[in-house]
This record gives C-alpha cells, structure tokens and sequence, in this order.
C-alpha cells in the first residue's frame, strides 16, 4: 500500500452512496466518481462512451496523499494505475550509487504507472507526491480487464503510451544533446513555459521545485543551477519574485540554445 492516506469510497451497483461522501484531509476537494467528475472532458479516459465510464467508475477507489508520500517505487511489481485527479507528482528514476533524475513533473490528468500496469513489467520510475493530491487507484487485474471490454480505452491508452515514448526522447535529447549548463536551464525554462500565455513579452509561471530538483531534472548539480539562476537574472532573461518566476526575455532564452 502506497505511503500516506487512503480515502476510499463505497459503491453500491455502480452508485456511491450520499452517507459515504466525506471531506478529504490536506484541504482537498475529492472527486468521488468519474461520473461527476467536473474535468472529463479534458482527461485520459474522459470523453469514453457512458457504458464505459459507468464501468470506469465501479472499479476506481477514492484515494488522498499528503505531500512526501509515495504512490510507488521503482522495481516494484506493478499493483495498478493512478488517476492523477488534482495536486502534482514527481517522477524519477536513481542510480545504484543514489544519484536522482527526475524525469518530469505530472499534472493533473494524467494515468500513472501505465507501462508497468500494461505490460507487468515492474515500475520503471519512483512516483513521490509534491503536494496534497488526490490519485484515484485502479488494480491491474480490473484495468486490463476493463481495456479487454472496452476498445475505446485501450486505443487511448496505446496513444498516450505513443506520447509518453515521445515526450521521453524529447527529455533525453535535452539532457544529451545540451553543451552547457545554461543551455540545459534555458531549454528547461522554455518547455516549462511552453503553453503559458505571455502578457506584455511576459511570463509568470508558479515554480515550487527547488534548486536541487531542478538539478535533478537536468543532469546538473544544485551548486551549478543557483549559479546559472543568478547569471540569468544578471542578464535580465527572468526574475524571481516569492515563488513567481518571470520570463522576461524569451528570446533572450533561445538565443543561449543557439550560443
């Protein structure tokens, strides 16, 4: 059983019982049920047909984490997936000797610990929560059941499996193909605020990963990011207000990818 607290909700023919609903530690709001859920259609398994996610729906247990805990670990056998309802989880692989990488930050949305669930393989990342999350379960023997009936859903899930490779090529070729520190931090700050609207040449983004995970996801050392953050806000490419970070110079960015 994952590190942290378990919120699970009881059902009764598919239905979750109004006496059953409670409010979830850590100040979270919990989504019950992918029937009322007020995202659907901006998720994995959102816009399935309503057979499938009534179905969805009876085998997927309620379930809220507090910052620190972890959902799995790598090289454990794959116990099933994590619907990332809200709150942010931190992926990352080690080496034998400690050393960290975190190979990316998962949003809302998102279905964890797809590969392992899929092929029983055991889990190739270590899933660590960063803030109070709520991370709905889903075990392997009712999830590939539930991708045997439902065509639909394993379409979409061979999809983002498709898109978790690309995003996977794209993180390697940042960290094998970057010259320089700079280079790696400028390509960082740039996919991070990739789809973030910009207001006059502008952007604001809310970062709450530290100095030494920033390393951690760029193949560098905490000492080396302090020292490029304060280089970069010499030269006015971004600055640091309180947990806001400001992209002042985009192009200024792109231009130390080029350099």
């Amino acid at each position: 059983m994952p590190n942290g607290f378990r919120f699970v909700s009881r059902k009764k023919g598919g239905r979750l019982l109004g006496s059953d609903f409670m409010r979830a530690p850590y100040g979270l709001e919990i989504i019950e049920s992918c029937l009322s859920c007020p995202y659907r259609e901006d998720r994995l398994f959102c816009s399935l047909s309503p057979p499938a996610v009534q179905k969805l729906a009876t085998i997927t247990s309620a379930a809220a984490y507090p910052k620190g805990a972890t959902l799995f670990l790598e090289g454990q056998s794959p116990r099933g997936v994590f619907v990332l309802c809200s709150g942010r989880v931190k992926l990352s692989t080690s080496s034998a000797d400690g050393r960290s990488l975190i190979l990316r930050i998962s949003e809302s949305g998102e279905v964890l610990g797809l590969p392992a669930t899929v092929t029983g393989k055991p889990y190739e990342l270590t899933a660590d929560v960063i803030e109070p999350t709520q991370a709905n379960f889903i075990s392997r023997k009712d999830f590939l059941c539930f991708l045997r009936e439902h065509g639909e859903a394993a379409l979409r899930v061979a999809q983002h499996l498709g898109e978790t490779y690309h995003s996977a090529i794209a993180e390697m070729r940042t960290i094998g193909l970057s010259h320089s520190a700079a280079e790696k931090m400028a390509r960082f700050l740039l996919d991070l605020s990739a789809n973030q609207d910009e207001q006059k040449g502008e952007v604001r983004l809310t970062l709450t990963l530290t100095h030494e995970e920033i390393a951690q996801m760029i193949g560098a050392s905490r000492e080396t990011v302090t020292r490029v953050f304060a280089d970069f806000k010499k030269k006015q490419l971004l600055r640091v207000t309180g947990s806001s970070l400001i992209i002042a110079n985009r192009a200024g960015l792109e231009k130390v990818l080029g350099s």
